[in-house]
């Protein structure tokens, strides 16, 4: 079933391939995972891909991330907001100074207004312009704003419910569109998806879904060093790795993401340029901590933790991965020093699965909702085909729900007790790392259960809580380092999730790009690149 989804996949996506998109002059194509173009109206679906394509492309946020310096993990930057500070007197006021001058694609000004306006169609069901699409992918980034006014056309005030030093973290998620566009548009959201307008350095200027999208630059962005050198930039979704390779290697297209490790000594061979870099990510299953869930007991979840050979899938992917030592990439500054040693050791692992109850006449059996393709899923059905085999090994025997990527997505928010996962104990998921809140607060917080938020497992941990907390009232960064350390620890120790493995973000592309430089992000800058 599983090939067979694959297979039927592959060929939609090359016909609509082969349909023709002639390769102009300054043109780059570019093959996506996601199996559809991600929402165009400003708060993209599609994961962290519909942010890197069509978010900090066509749209910016308040607070945006500076993707210009390959060698240091990408930190935040100024956006929207010139500046922005906290209230020394009051930690939950923050103000924001709008940057001046900055046009939307469609020649309107942006105005502090417009933020609240922004804010009002992810946060209030009572205003016009609300859109349960967008809000669907907005709202539980935002889980700390407790208000927010326009004291001025250039000043935003926003008030948290507590105090929170990672607020400008969760703003870097929230795009920004335009109001007037919106009252063009009749206020109509399906409007606008065809006619979009950000203040981003790329403007969109038509998409066939589940075909491709066409960008251009915009020659007023704000920031002139990065108006695009690029004609045109063409998205076109690509989900399965087969059926990007061939694209790739057949001239359709210019780029690819996530190419399949056994096609790269091919791709290599032929010219074609190969880019990684490591990043805040890692490949996860998201664990069910509900009544019933297996899950619960710390031995069976450090059980399927040493039962996974991780060295051996990292050959299965070519290389292309960093084997999990925790939650975080070994690299990471936030690491600490944990006492559980992520390790293959299937003696062991069949040890605790006998201490918890469970031997060869009595396996456990787990359900793993995963999907065929998506943002940062690397090759998720070899990958959850060569878990299972390990998991198997010891005892625990998996069964799969697999459904498409953007669904995973809405599963991911419905949370472990909703009655649309179908009792699955656990959800392949992958996560960008890049910030406190995004890599550790959203996932394991007793506020943000789903579906409040998106703790899909509904762990809720007094311990975990109190670290939580001091991580928001820490508004020095290296004291602040300190706190997110223990709370490594204590993921790693704990073994709070599967912990598998760390991508690298490989991407072919043809020796015709030049100008990319490959970010220590989910995210990257197409600004500069040029065609030869």
């Amino acid at each position: 079933m599983l090939h067979s989804l694959s297979r039927n996949l592959t060929l939609s996506v090359l016909l609509m391939v082969s349909g023709g998109l002639a390769q102009a002059q300054g043109t780059l194509r570019v093959g996506m995972t996601a199996a559809d173009i991600p929402l165009t109206t400003g708060q993209p679906d599609q994961g962290g891909e519909g942010l890197r394509f069509i978010g900090y492309t066509v749209y910016d946020a308040l607070v945006n991330w500076d993707l210009s310096n390959p060698d240091v993990s990408a930190p935040l930057m100024p956006g929207l907001a010139a500046s922005y500070a906290v209230d020394e007197t009051d930690k939950t006021k923050w103000i924001f100074k709008i940057r001046e001058g900055v046009k939307y694609h469609d020649g309107s000004t942006l105005k502090a207004q417009d933020i609240v306006w922004n804010f009002d169609k992810l946060l209030n069901d009572k205003a016009p312009q609300y859109d349960p699409r967008q809000s669907a992918q907005g709202k539980s980034r935002i889980p700390a704003i407790a208000s927010y006014r326009a004291i001025d056309d250039a000043t935003l005030e926003i008030v948290t419910k507590y105090p929170d030093a990672t607020l400008p973290y969760q703003l870097a998620w929230i795009m920004i569109s335009s109001p007037a566009n919106w009252e063009a548009q009749g206020k109509s959201w399906e409007a606008v998806a065809a006619k979009p307008s950000g203040t981003g350095p790329w403007q969109l200027t038509s998409f066939t879904p589940r075909e491709k999208a066409e960008l251009v630059p915009f020659a007023d962005y704000w920031d002139k060093g990065r108006v695009p050198k690029l004609d045109k930039m063409v998205l076109i979704p690509l989900a399965e790795p087969n059926a990007r390779a061939n694209a790739l290697l057949s001239g359709q297209v210019d780029w690819i993401e996530a190419p399949a490790p056994d096609m790269v000594p091919m791709m290599e061979g032929q010219g074609f340029a190969i880019t990684k870099n490591e990043y805040p990510h890692n490949w996860t299953w998201h664990l069910s901590r509900v009544e019933g869930s297996p899950w619960n007991d710390i031995r069976v979840r450090k059980a399927a933790n040493l039962a996974v050979d991780r060295e051996g899938l990292n050959v299965l992917l070519g290389g292309l991965s960093v084997p999990a030592k925790g939650f975080m990439p070994p690299s990471s500054a936030w690491f600490g020093t944990p006492s559980f040693e992520l390790k293959y050791d299937p003696e062991a692992a069949k040890a605790l699965l006998a201490e918890a109850g469970y031997g060869p006449d009595k396996p456990l059996k787990v359900k793993a909702l995963i999907s065929p393709s998506g943002s940062g899923q690397m090759l998720p059905l070899p990958m959850n085909e060569y878990i299972q085999q390990n998991l198997a090994a010891v005892g625990i025997e998996v069964e799969f729900m697999v459904v498409e990527w953007n669904q995973m997505i809405n599963l991911w928010r419905a949370g472990a007790k909703d009655p649309s996962v179908e009792g699955s104990q656990s959800i392949n998921f992958t996560y960008s790392l890049q910030d406190p809140f995004v890599g550790f607060i959203r996932h394991l917080s007793c506020d943000l259960v789903s579906p409040n938020g998106t703790n899909w497992g509904h762990y809720c941990d007094p311990e975990m809580e109190a670290l939580f907390k001091e991580i928001r009232t820490t508004f020095d960064p290296e004291a602040q380092t300190d706190v997110l350390k223990k709370v490594h620890e204590k993921f790693v120790n704990d073994a709070l999730f599967l912990m598998v493995t760390h991508d690298v973000a490989p991407r072919a592309m043809s020796s015709k790009v030049k100008g990319f430089h490959q970010a220590q992000s989910w995210y990257q800058d197409f600004s500069p690149i040029t065609m030869e």
